[in-house]
């Protein structure tokens, strides 16, 4: 319990700092470093690189348009030619952030609901007797619903569907080659409601023939956002051509990082672009396609369709974008955190020299003292009795010396007894028959002792 309760009168305790000079240099070396260190970091990378004295959105609210332009022709042994125009090859047409731009298809014209043998290339659809198509299943990844019925001249279930089922293969070379040099006009706002500033990629002027004539050029037209399709794929480091044949994802990144202490026209777009899709070496899960049907009605009123499966580039649009802008509340944050850098510093350096190293003792003795007012005050010093009894004595003794009765030989004897013993002169015994005579000053009322010494022959 004794030990709890100094616990407990140690807690009321006070601690203050006492500063020591240590002169070691190894610590004084390590703990300047550090110094260094710390106030590049605040100076280099919070506040030139990082920008720690700005406030900073990052949720920038943003718009795209996408508006597609070029024509292409196409000759089909089956269709012939075919007008390709952005109406046709832009899903969806109507200019969104994410589209598709077909450049390759397979065309299965005039197909009517009807019975036909399903594709060899279905695994499900393969059959030997009529008890592999059982009537009503569907046939897994097939075009139908089996009959019940298997076909001996082609080895597959009969099945009730669009017929004739598509059974072309891809063309090698892109059929919309000539899509390569289609355009595609990306128009961008973006806004940081924080800071109430707005921007566009689309540079402000009143020349109406300037977006009609320009191109996109990192260097001289930045804001002139009309780009090439054969460009924007060559820019994410793969050919056009090839792409276009099996199809592809392409990425368009708009970043937009705007200091806002500076001018409004510091504030620019940076586009990157990258290929989205894997790319295995031409294995089977790279390219993009899909498929999708027009229909139409006979003059009878029965309804055909033609099928598509197209092969073609989806690009999507990301936009990405943070300002910044002075605050004084990030300032003193970003101060703050270096100062208290600064301060683990110091104790790191203090816990160096005070508990691991082989001095460490004696640098502890230095800076860690215990003070206590009441007992400190009375107590001796260099062997030396305290304030009050040398104001308690000295009335003491004058009175004492006042009041003596003694013999002037007597009086200097004890006065000299009284002097500390470096002050006192050399010890002569009595007995060795040496005279004292004591000489008083003729003109002093104050009497001066005068020490002679004479030898008896």
């Amino acid at each position: 319990m004794a030990g709890w309760g100094l616990f407990f009168v140690s807690l009321l305790n006070y601690k203050t700092e006492k500063y020591v000079i240590a002169e070691n240099r190894k610590i004084g070396i390590l703990f300047r470093l550090y110094q260094l260190a710390v106030l590049g970091y605040i100076i280099g990378w919070v506040f030139a690189v990082r920008k720690g004295y700005q406030e900073r959105e990052e949720a920038v609210q943003t718009s795209v348009i996408t508006k597609l332009k070029g024509v292409t022709l196409t000759n089909s042994s089956q269709t012939g030619l075919h007008l390709w125009s952005a109406e046709d090859y832009v899903i969806p047409p109507n200019g969104e952030q994410v589209f598709f731009i077909v450049t390759n298809y397979i065309e299965t014209p005039n197909q009517r609901l009807g019975f036909c043998a399903e594709s060899f290339k279905v695994p499900n659809g393969r059959c030997q007797s009529d008890d592999d198509c059982v009537e009503g299943e569907a046939v897994i990844a097939g075009h139908g619903i089996k009959t019940g019925l298997c076909l001996n001249s082609t080895g597959t279930c009969e099945i009730h569907a669009w017929c004739p089922v598509e059974h072309s293969k891809r063309p090698r070379e892109p059929l919309l080659s000539e899509a390569e040099n289609f355009t595609i006009y990306i128009k961008n706002f973006i806004r940081f409601p924080k800071f109430e500033f707005s921007k566009s990629n689309v540079l402000e002027t009143s020349d109406e023939s300037y977006l009609k004539g320009c191109s996109f050029d990192r260097e001289s037209h930045l804001y002139c956002p009309i780009f090439r399709l054969g460009d924007l794929v060559s820019w994410t480091g793969h050919d056009f051509q090839d792409m276009a044949s099996m199809g592809g994802s392409v990425g368009i990144l708009i970043e937009w990082n705007c200091d806002l202490d500076k001018d409004s026209s510091r504030c620019n777009p940076e586009y990157s672009f990258t290929r989205l899709d894997i790319n295995l070496n031409n294995s089977v899960t790279s390219g993009y396609n899909f498929r999708y049907a027009r229909y139409f009605k006979d003059q009878n009123g029965e309804t055909f369709r033609t099928l598509y499966k197209v092969y073609g580039i989806r690009f999507d649009i990301m936009i990405n974008g943070q300002a910044g802008k002075f605050n004084i509340v990030p300032t003193i944050i970003a101060i703050g955190s270096g100062v208290a850098l600064l301060g683990a510093g110091a104790f790191a350096c203090d816990m160096i020299l005070l508990y691991m190293m082989n001095t460490s003792s004696f640098y502890r003795d230095k800076k860690f003292e215990i003070i206590n007012f009441k007992k400190d005050r009375t107590k001796p010093k260099d062997g030396r009795t305290g304030h009050r009894e040398k104001r308690s004595r000295k009335p003491a003794a004058d009175k004492e010396a006042g009041n003596s009765t003694n013999k002037p030989e007597e009086t200097d004897a004890t006065l000299e007894s009284q002097l500390p013993e470096d002050k006192r002169g050399p010890t002569v015994p009595r007995n060795t028959g040496q005279r004292y005579s004591a000489i008083l000053s003729s003109q002093g009322a104050e009497p001066k002792h005068h020490i002679t010494f004479s030898s008896h022959n």
